[in-house]
Order: C-alpha cells, then sequence, then structure tokens
C-alpha cells in the first residue's frame, strides 16, 4: 500500500485564510493530507500541546507568512514560530512561503507595532 503523507500547514490565522485554503486544497487535490490549525486556534499552552502532538503525527510542515508575526505565546515568541521551532527540533521537512513584497500587503493585514514588526522581520530571517 502507497503512503500518505500528512503536512501541517501553519500560518496566522486571519490574515492568510485564503492562502491556507489554496494551500491545503492544492495539497488533498495532489494526495497528501493537509492538517492545520483550523480547528484548534492557538489561544494558549493546552493548546499548543495539542498542536505539537498533531504536528508529531506529520511528514512535513509548511509555514506562510505573510504581514503579521502573530499572536504571542510565552517568551514573546508566536505560536505560529513556536509551531515551526518545533517542526524544526523534531527534525521534520520544513517548507517556507513567504510574501514577496510585504510592504505592499494591505494595511489591515500587517503589524503596525514596533516591536510586533522587528519580531517577523527576524522571523523572516531564520525562514530565508
Amino acid at each position: 500500500m502507497e503512503k500518505v503523507y500528512q503536512i501541517f500547514v501553519s500560518s496566522t490565522f486571519a490574515d492568510l485564510v485564503e492562502e491556507r485554503q489554496k494551500v491545503s486544497n492544492t495539497l488533498a487535490k495532489a494526495g497528501f493530507i493537509p492538517s492545520g490549525m483550523e480547528l484548534f486556534p492557538a489561544t494558549d499552552g493546552r493548546q499548543l500541546e495539542f498542536i505539537k502532538r498533531t504536528i508529531d503525527r506529520c511528514d512535513y510542515y509548511v509555514i506562510v507568512i505573510g504581514g503579521l508575526y502573530g499572536s504571542l505565546a510565552d517568551s514573546n515568541v508566536s505560536y505560529t514560530e513556536k509551531e515551526y521551532d518545533y517542526a524544526l527540533e523534531r527534525g521534520i521537512p520544513v517548507l517556507a512561503f513567504l510574501h514577496k513584497e510585504p510592504n505592499k500587503i494591505e494595511v489591515g493585514k500587517t503589524d503596525q507595532d514596533l516591536e510586533q514588526k522587528a519580531r517577523l522581520e527576524a522571523f523572516r530571517a531564520r525562514l530565508n
């Protein structure tokens, strides 16, 4: 029997709903099982533990980065970056999609807070 790969799709949520849906649809059409946070929005540590268990069952990790850094967990690190770090820690292959021109993203979908912008830029640099 042929193995079917499960792929965790990660991003900030509200600003990238359409993009996440397109990635998930493309993966499903290609015969993969997309998995992601749609069923369990990251709101606290318990949710992060559930997400980690889901990532553990995945074969690949895809991350989509737009103009928001995302909700902060502890240590001023976003849930999205914590998920990414966990996938790396577990040795799960990562594929990152970064918006080519983040300065052209509409204002409602970008960080306006200077600290959040700096966190996003540092995270983007890690993903390049």
